[in-house]
């Protein structure tokens, strides 16, 4: 079975445990909790040793964990390990908050400027995005300065990219310029 396979079941079950207890904000927490902690690559590459056993892996996961995350949240991870699913929790993780933003219709959007925006311009930004049908009912916003861009910005929806910086548009005159046929060499 494939790994977005494996991790989008195990996302949905976490998912529809903690709607059917109504955790799903404290499992939520939980999981953005143990997502920060995957960070570190030390974690991350225990977890797909294949030298190091479950019970190993399992002790070493409660004494990093309990008591910071719900009983729910650790029957779980008990489970993931148990089952030899632990290789795969950074993408379980992931597949949870992606099902969870849906769940919750959240639409993720990053916001790429040359300089930092101001709260004014972002709230308007955010209002816009808002009232398009282009985003869900509520937004996660990431804003971003690189400033290659020049001026303008670049906005980010799921898989959909509004490229309006002034890189860009510098780019488009040079190909256009490129590509005139009606300029005689001489």
């Amino acid at each position: 079975m494939s790994v977005s396979r494996i991790s989008a079941r195990y996302a949905k079950s976490l998912l529809d445990l903690a709607r059917e207890r109504n955790e799903l904000e404290s499992i939520k927490a939980d999981v953005d909790y143990v997502a920060q902690a995957l960070k570190s690559r030390d974690l991350g590459l225990f977890l797909k040793s294949p030298i190091i056993n479950s019970g190993k892996k399992l002790s070493i996961f409660k004494t990093l964990f309990e008591g910071k995350v719900s009983n729910t949240s650790m029957a779980f991870f008990d489970i993931i390990i148990k089952k030899g699913r632990e290789m795969y929790l950074p993408e379980i993780i992931q597949d949870f908050i992606d099902q969870y933003k849906v769940l919750n219709k959240i639409s993720t959007v990053t916001i790429t400027t040359a300089t930092p925006l101001t709260a004014d311009a972002l709230n308007d930004i955010k209002s816009k995005l808002l009232a398009s049908d282009i985003t869900m009912d509520k937004l996660d916003v990431k804003t971003k300065v690189d400033a290659s861009l020049i001026g303008g910005f670049v906005v980010e929806i799921g898989d959909k990219l509004y490229d309006a910086s002034v890189a860009h548009k510098l780019e488009q005159v040079r190909k256009e310029f490129a590509d005139n046929q009606y300029v005689k060499s001489f």
